[in-house]
């Protein structure tokens, strides 16, 4: 990285290349930090750092490689394809750092400590805080971590140690149980009905004019559900989001037609179903966790409430077909 470093004290000879310590983890940490952040300055207040440190964690790290990571411009600084290169492995053990301390800090008998579950957003937000809520009543030593990401979430590198996912987990060192299919169809509010009228086929969304909420970028879910359904493409969508969360705000807005778990719907009498038996998409759903994990108590109550939870939640869609 092309700028100049305040000298380093003896309080900071940690930070200082040495062949034979190795690399220190504090290094990749500040380099992660400014790979994320994009600036010295936002890594600091990132990692509760001083500028200064994350600066010389980073030529720390430059001197030990033998390369620049980083590029200053007037827009930050941009990673080297040398910093690109190593950006997995920095990831990967930052995932590890962080199940290391929620593994020490959760250590005891009991159902306690921290248990970092991902789901996508829309589960996150509308399925899962009641089961939550009723979790940490019968174990108030529990602390849950909710990320909430359409991404899917590495397990086996333990970004988290349980995971709600729409698709069978392919790795065999994961514990998955399978809760079943959730339904998504095509939903519309009864204002937006009543205003535009109800498609009578898929051909009429876009013969009638009707507004379709849909996606934005062409992610293969999107290409997968062109394939299916010829209309629904990206140039007949007046209202583009990738957020499942803005799709379900602008059904619930009566801004268009959009696609919605059916279970979600049946919650709001407001809202209607259209061309049920032309458009149907099923979400396979599962419940995984680690197999380093089975044995803890912790993850165990989560994951066993979840399926819990979850199943309910699908047999509500079920009954509503």
């Amino acid at each position: 990285m092309t700028s100049k470093r305040a000298p380093e004290s003896a309080d900071n000879a940690a930070s200082s290349p040495s062949s034979s310590a190795g690399i220190a983890w504090e290094w990749y940490r500040s380099f992660l930090g400014v790979l994320r952040e994009g600036s010295l300055s936002g890594a600091a207040r990132a990692l509760d750092l001083t500028q200064p440190t994350v600066g010389r964690h980073v030529a720390a790290l430059e001197a030990q490689v033998g390369q620049s990571l980083f590029v200053r411009t007037p827009a930050g600084l941009l990673p080297t394809e040398a910093a690109l290169a190593l950006r997995p492995y920095a990831e990967a053990m930052d995932s590890m750092a962080a199940a290391l301390e929620r593994t020490a800090r959760s250590h005891g008998d009991g159902v306690r400590g921290i248990v970092r579950v991902t789901a996508s957003e829309v589960v996150g937000v509308e399925v899962l805080p009641p089961m939550l809520a009723e979790l940490r009543e019968r174990h108030p030593a529990l602390i849950v971590e909710l990320v909430l990401s359409n991404r899917v979430q590495d397990l086996l590198r333990r970004e988290a140690d349980i995971a709600i996912r729409m698709t069978p987990p392919k790795q065999e060192q994961l514990i998955a149980r399978r809760i079943g299919v959730i339904e998504v169809g095509l939903h519309a509010h009864e204002h937006y009905l009543a205003a535009r009228g109800a498609p009578d086929s898929m051909n009429a969304l876009v013969a009638d004019g009707h507004t379709l909420i849909g996606y934005d970028q062409p992610a293969p879910y999107v290409r997968e559900l062109a394939r299916r359904y010829p209309v629904m493409v990206p140039e007949h969508f007046a209202l583009r989001t990738d957020s499942d969360l803005a799709h379900l705000a602008l059904i619930r807005a009566g801004a268009g037609l959009g696609l919605c778990q059916v279970a979600l719907a049946k919650r709001d009498p407001a809202l209607r179903r259209v061309l049920e038996t032309e458009l149907s998409i099923p979400l396979e759903t599962w419940v995984t966790m680690h197999e380093d994990l089975r044995d803890s108590p912790r993850c165990r109550a989560v994951f066993d409430a979840l399926v819990a939870g979850l199943e309910h939640h699908v047999e509500a869609g079920a009954r509503s077909r």
